[in-house]
């Protein structure tokens, strides 16, 4: 089926899966974007579809995934389902001529991703990956300055770690979730294989940052310690600018929430402490530069991550602005760069980001 013609005004989108993350995050960004409308909401879990559309009041509501794509008043679609279905469900909405914005990470091997691409280059359509921390002010303005004024990078260090004290933080400021016992998970329960799960889940994020901020990842050599529940991952990068970078994942770290970012550069540096997301909190970015010789801080006072998201997203279908989310390029890349890092754990040697074509 070719790109059907979205009409001018407000971006209107499906929004497949009706769970906690969408129930979080989707479907209130689609309802307050200002670009955008949350006109459909599918799920096969019948009570979990109707206690979400009294909630929210779509225009549509769908069982059947096929029904909601072959509406031909639905623009684009939101993947916000278990990991193991972003892949198959992206390519249907492709295949229907839908616009997409899929939640990270973008599938589960490079292989299924790889495929993925190529149909979104054949399409002309746009694929947009939700590592939605692009759109925290405070990373967008600290990318913007390393860009711009930084001049050459010469270091990296990233981290994200989980905290033990992230669920009492979520279940305070979170909306409580509507479950069902209906809801369609993937087979043989792949959260149980914590190493990889929290890899894909956590992992996608520090590395698109890293990637965001720093480029292209072409070489990464990993350690991995598992001790008392926690998992943590120290991985050296090399940068094809030829900076290096360090990343720590860790979960859980027994603190608060402990997530952020050092870079050093030929005119400037920039510090950073990210804040657990569902604050909604613009990280606090501090740049120097050695131009002027000043410290610069921004307040970044909209910090709604997922509106941002989504109204860039439909930017750039309605308007044909520059794409400023996660491309489907960016999401194959980061899965090649998680897949290069469990590599390099079982080899203990350093991987080639390029000799990749597993999975993670």
């Amino acid at each position: 089926m070719g790109v059907m013609e979205v009409q001018p005004g407000k971006l209107r989108i499906g929004v497949l899966g009706c769970g906690p993350i969408s129930q979080a995050a989707h479907f209130e960004a689609c309802r307050r974007a200002g670009n955008a409308e949350l006109y459909a909401i599918c799920d096969v879990a019948e009570d979990l579809l109707e206690a979400m559309q009294n909630l929210h009041k779509p225009k549509a509501a769908y069982t059947d995934y096929d029904r909601m794509l072959a509406d031909p008043q639905v623009d684009a679609i939101i993947i916000g389902i278990a990991d193991q279905f972003h892949v198959p469900m992206a390519l249907k909405a492709i295949r229907a001529g839908k616009h997409v914005l899929v939640e990270k990470p973008l599938g589960v091997t490079v292989e299924e991703c790889e495929g993925l691409e190529s149909a979104v280059r054949a399409s002309g359509l746009i694929l947009q990956v939700g590592t939605m921390k692009r759109f925290d002010p405070g990373i967008a303005y600290a990318e913007k300055f390393i860009r711009e004024e930084m001049g050459e990078m010469l270091a990296l260090k990233a981290w994200y770690c989980d905290s033990t004290v992230r669920y009492t933080v979520c279940g305070n400021v979170m909306p409580i979730p509507v479950l069902s016992e209906n809801a369609r998970r993937p087979e043989g329960a792949p959260k149980l294989d914590r190493q990889r799960y929290y890899m894909l889940t956590h992992g996608s994020h520090l590395v698109d940052t890293a990637r965001f901020l720093g480029g292209e990842i072409v070489r990464v050599q990993a350690w991995h310690v598992q001790k008392y529940g926690a998992y943590s991952w120290l991985v050296t990068v090399e940068y094809e600018s030829g900076a290096v970078g360090q990343l720590d994942l860790t979960v859980a770290v027994r603190m608060d929430w402990h997530e952020g970012f050092q870079v050093y550069g030929e005119h400037g540096s920039v510090v950073a402490k990210t804040y657990n997301p569902w604050l909604f909190k613009s990280s606090v970015v501090e740049v120097y530069s050695a131009k002027d010789g000043l410290f610069r801080k921004p307040l970044g006072e909209d910090a709604h991550f997922y509106r941002l998201q989504v109204e860039a997203f439909a930017d750039t279908i309605l308007q044909g602005a520059p794409m400023r989310g996660a491309t489907v390029q960016d999401g194959v890349q980061a899965m090649r760069v998680m897949a290069a890092i469990a590599r390099s754990v079982e080899t203990g040697g350093k991987v080639n980001v390029s000799d990749i074509t597993g999975g993670v």
